[in-house]
């Protein structure tokens, strides 16, 4: 395979959604850097590969991503994987890709799911331009803040969160946007259990209340206004 780096795509729920591409570049590489190790070993055991693996996560991304760009450099091929999706979306793995794209090493992308890109065809709205806003502060004070700043921005706007802040932050957004703005919570993609819930901030905060959801999801606020 000569000396690579592979940023492999993983499912992000459904573990039908791995491509062809995806599973031969994981049981060919030398070996596989991942988020967390029970996630990979669960993913990799699932698809009888066995794999020698690395970490890289948040707590050691500096000192590993050195350690493993030396491996690399050695000869080594690899492939970087994050707990689901498509990696280096607010996951660790930026630092190593930089310093193999310094060192001439081909850095090689295996495409595969994404929630953002799954969110937004499922959504209903017009494609042709967005905002990825990512993932917003866990304190209350910055992300009111952080909303007040995406409301000037006249796009669709993409928010990630964790399951138990759903409720806060659509309640932010109804305050902050509009109760009436349009929005889409895409919920539990690519599960048995997804769900497009569509309507106004005002009217999705209620559900998610009445229901108690909790699950993963992508928020997809249409703060498109036209110009007239």
């Amino acid at each position: 395979m000569g000396i690579k780096l592979y940023i492999v795509s993983t499912p992000i729920g459904n573990y039908e959604d791995i491509s062809l591409r995806a599973l031969k570049i994981l049981k060919e590489v030398d070996f596989i850097i991942c988020e967390e190790f029970k996630e990979a070993k669960r993913l990799l055991a699932h698809f009888q590969i066995q794999k020698e693996l690395h970490s890289l996560n948040e707590h050691n991304e500096e000192e590993s991503s050195k350690e493993l760009f030396q491996l690399i450099a050695g000869g080594k091929s690899s492939a970087l994987i994050s707990d689901c999706g498509t990696p280096l979306f607010s996951d660790p793995g930026s630092l190593l890709v930089q310093m193999c794209i310094d060192a001439k090493i081909d850095v090689v992308p295996i495409p595969g799911a994404s929630s953002i890109l799954a969110a937004l065809v499922g959504s209903g709205f017009n494609l042709d331009k967005f905002y990825y806003a990512g993932w917003l502060s866990p304190k209350s004070d910055l992300r009111k803040k952080e909303l007040l700043c995406l409301k000037n921005i006249n796009e669709l706007i993409i928010l990630m969160e964790t399951p138990y802040r759903l409720k806060a932050i659509l309640t932010d957004i109804s305050k902050i946007f509009s109760p009436s703005v349009p929005i889409v919570v895409a919920f539990n993609l690519t599960l048995a259990e997804e769900k497009f819930y569509r309507g106004s901030a005002a009217e999705i905060l209620k559900i998610v209340l009445d229901k108690n959801l909790k699950g993963e999801f992508v928020i997809v606020i249409n703060n498109f206004r036209p110009k007239h």
